[in-house]
């Protein structure tokens, strides 16, 4: 079997290869792909260090065709990588094909910016004297994924570090290393410098802790754990670095008395369960208020009878597997400290078998829950929810906020004031109006506020706040 090497210094890099094992069939090996070890990570740091004086000064159409390449083979093949993406993460294939065509486009967004680089001209407030302000790029800046999205978060953290001329050493997740590494050969391929993009995949423990460690990485932007997130924040401030954290949520989603049932159901359905429930955005808090609940709890039982949970590229599966094993008992043992806290089970929460060997859950939903109970505080990062009823609208909202979290919030109503209300008044990043929480468009920045995030913004126009630093020049005329 082909070991996919590491990318160091723009060569392909040897080492321990780990196997790249389908979710949905163990017994199927995507892979070998290289265990990068700490000298291993220390090269690629010293090569990114090397290679930016050089691409942080190059032209505005270099970028620009490097990255609409990259955009336009990720889109011309995206049937392929799709199945790749759902064979190593357990996405479905309509899933893991609509992942990679917004790779796709996010590439194709950021080389459209790397032509609209600005900056302003004003005039200072003593005669005879002109300002001008730029955005500079940052220097060496480190990337950390997760599993859970192996082509998309990817792609919205390379493409804006590549647009504003920074170098990078990219650590993808060890559970998918499959996307990324083909990410990587595509940018390869399609011209960058040696040394502007550096791949080291393995552990975290290694690869991670040595960009950590590093004075020469400037920026560090992560998406992961929350406990992982903190030891970013911490080692990034002992070296005075940028950094940016996405970790996570607990999502609400509200549905009022007066919402239309068949989109509140809909809406629930795809935020809690779709991925397997395996978003930051996902939505395993079910707020519903208590003339709907009954009605609302019985057709979602019905919804979910109605879910194909299947291997990921068999036609007609809804639901894929859990990633891996670890995951899978995080997922049941959730379930049963929901059921020790006192929560009904009132669908699902059972290990399926198929026709192969996976990891395989049939979403779970509670009900007679409260918020107080672990299962509605803590992330479980699976195909689990919780439905907690409330009174009206207004215990609703503080129920939704009551969360150390605050990424995405949804609600299901008809009511323009309640809508108006919960848009201003949701502790959240990012909220939704009949709509599911999880689902975002690739141009518009995406991020939360308290637990769940920290730093500027991801995705869009809004990404040069953290790929950029801010200069201020002065010229007397």
């Amino acid at each position: 079997m082909t070991l996919h090497q590491n990318l160091i210094a723009g060569e392909w890099v040897g080492g321990d290869g780990v196997a790249n094992i389908n979710p949905s069939d163990t017994n199927d090996v995507i892979g070998e792909y290289a265990r990068a070890s700490a000298e291993d990570a220390k090269a690629a740091i010293a090569a990114a260090k090397a290679a930016f004086p050089a691409w942080s000064r190059s032209g505005i159409l270099e970028r620009h065709a490097i990255l609409r390449k990259t955009a336009d083979e990720i889109l011309a093949r995206k049937d392929e990588l799709g199945r790749l993406l759902s064979r190593e993460e357990g996405k479905t294939l309509a899933e893991g094909i609509g992942e990679t065509v917004r790779a796709g486009q996010i590439f194709d967004f950021f080389a459209g910016e790397a032509l609209r680089l600005a900056g302003e001209v004003i005039p200072s407030v003593r005669p005879n004297i002109g300002v001008e302000i730029t955005r500079e790029p940052v220097g060496v800046v480190g990337i950390i994924t997760p599993w859970n999205f192996p082509i998309a978060i990817p792609a919205w953290k390379i493409a804006p570090a590549l647009c504003y001329g920074n170098t990078i050493v990219f650590k993808p997740a060890e559970l998918v290393p499959g996307c990324s590494w083909a990410i990587v050969d595509i940018l390869v391929r399609a011209g960058l410098p040696k040394g502007v993009l550096n791949l080291v995949m393995g552990k975290g423990s290694v690869v991670g802790q040595t960009m950590l460690d590093s004075p020469d990485v400037q920026a560090i932007t992560f998406t992961g754990s929350t406990g992982t997130g903190k030891r970013v924040a911490l080692a990034s401030v002992e070296h005075n670095r940028k950094y940016q954290l996405e970790m996570g949520g607990k999502n609400p989603f509200v549905v009022l008395d007066d919402a239309d049932l068949n989109v509140a159901v809909e809406a629930a359905v795809n935020s809690a369960f779709f991925s397997t429930g395996q978003r930051c955005t996902a939505s395993s808090r079910v707020i519903v208020t208590e003339g709907i609940h009954d009605r609302f709890v019985q057709a979602m039982g019905e919804r979910m009878k109605g879910l194909v949970i299947d291997d990921a590229l068999k036609a007609g599966t809804h639901i894929g597997p859990v990633v891996d094993q670890s995951q899978l008992n995080q997922d049941t043992d959730y379930i049963a400290i929901g059921k020790q806290e006192g929560a009904k089970l009132a669908f699902g929460g059972e290990l399926l078998k198929r026709d192969t060997p996976g990891f395989y859950l049939q979403p779970a939903l509670f009900t007679e829950a409260t918020n107080q109970m672990r299962i509605s505080q803590e992330e479980i990062f699976g195909p689990v929810a919780s439905v907690i009823r409330v009174k009206d609208y207004d215990e609703a909202l503080a129920v939704a906020n009551d969360t150390p979290f605050g990424l995405s919030s949804g609600i299901a109503t008809t009511s323009l004031k309640h809508a108006t209300h919960f848009k201003r008044n949701a502790e959240a990043g990012m909220v939704m109006v009949n709509l599911p929480t999880a689902g975002v468009d690739f141009h518009v920045p995406f991020g939360g506020r308290k637990g769940s995030s920290h730093g500027s913004r991801e995705q869009g126009r809004y990404a040069a706040e953290f790929y950029t630093t801010v200069k201020t020049a002065y010229t007397l005329a």
